[in-house]
């Protein structure tokens, strides 16, 4: 028994060794992919329909959620609900963990750089998002191949085997999809889509950070640590977010999937003309497919990421922002004399 108790204290230094030892970005770099994949997971299964409701699967909107749910579950099981999570998961982490990270960098250097423009809920709403789109760019094309294995469905009644050869699951993971899809269309096709993702992610990202952190500051000092507050912040903050900017996610999936639609011609359509033909020929109301679905899954999945971000932060003794801010403008003046002659 002391063996044990002497070997989980000498982990406990250790840990505790590593976690002083790590600078802030580090920190806050660990928290949001935690946060991220965490909440991803959970929603996973919503998110799989969420896909094939936007890129216009007849077969699926046609009877509905709980139908869809049924369908996945009877032709592919329960690891159908989780087809491209993978894809997901693995975005996620390095997307959220830099969204998070790039937040707490843009604040600061805003802070620093422009001292009259105040710590209210604007500077949320610019480095939130600044850190969306420094996010997107970096990870876009992990987004593109989790949307290309989700859209793939097994057991479909409308596929025949020419079908299957041309357009359906013709990716057999994330690897062959990268690859396959780098041999079609290069660089340039792993990151389609990825102009509508910049202009939704822009108000989005910052929307979200907006309404979190301004919730937050109108909670009672004694309520501030509150799980079930901040969930309920996170909560909200997504759904105002994600409301505003929903038909942009529309656009993104199907131009993500345009290679693989039947009806689609041999022209590759941008943003606009994408957003125009969803309107004309599917109506106004395609636009918003899906979105009930959706405000399912960000309740949870915003609630939940932001809530695991602040405990991570709380484990990892992150410092708060003010005090970080303290710390990198210390720093600075104490490294300015050595560069000044003497």
């Amino acid at each position: 028994m002391e063996k044990k108790r002497d070997g989980g204290d000498q982990m406990g230094m250790f840990f505790d060794g590593v976690v002083e030892a790590m600078p802030v970005f580090a920190k806050e770099l660990v928290a949001g992919g935690v946060a991220g994949g965490i909440a991803k997971t959970v929603v996973a299964p919503l998110e799989r329909v969420k896909i094939l409701f936007q890129t216009r699967r007849a077969e699926f909107q046609s009877i509905g959620l709980f139908g869809s749910f049924q369908k996945i579950a009877r032709t592919e099981g329960v690891m159908g609900f989780y087809r491209g999570n993978g894809a997901s998961v693995a975005r996620i982490i390095p997307y959220a963990a830099l969204h998070y990270m790039a937040y707490e960098q843009y604040r600061r250097w805003i802070i620093l750089t422009f001292p009259d423009m105040g710590r209210g809920p604007v500077l949320d709403l610019v480095a939130g998002s600044f850190a969306g789109g420094t996010a997107v760019l970096f990870t876009h094309p992990l987004d593109l191949v989790r949307t290309k294995l989700a859209y793939q469905v097994v057991g479909s009644a409308k596929l025949n085997a020419k079908a299957v050869l041309q357009n359906e699951n013709i990716y057999k993971g994330i690897i062959d999809c990268f690859s396959k899809t780098y041999k079609e269309a290069g660089v340039r096709g792993l990151y389609r889509g990825v102009a509508p993702s910049l202009y939704g992610i822009f108000p989005y990202a910052g929307l979200k950070f907006y309404f979190y952190e301004d919730m937050k500051r109108h909670v009672p000092a004694e309520h501030k640590n509150s799980i079930v507050v901040k969930l309920v912040c996170g909560s909200v903050a997504g759904l105002l977010g994600q409301t505003f900017t929903y038909p942009l996610d529309v656009v993104r999936r199907q131009m993500q999937v345009q290679r693989h639609l039947p009806s689609n011609s041999a022209e590759i359509k941008g943003t606009i003309e994408t957003l125009v033909m969803i309107a004309q020929k599917q109506g106004w109301k395609q636009l918003f497919s899906g979105l009930s679905i959706n405000y399912l899954k960000v309740v949870p999945s915003v609630a939940i990421g932001f809530t695991v971000y602040d405990l991570m932060k709380s484990y990892l003794r992150v410092p708060s922002r003010d005090e970080a801010v303290i710390e990198v403008v210390s720093n600075g003046r104490t490294s300015q004399p050595s560069s000044l002659p003497s």
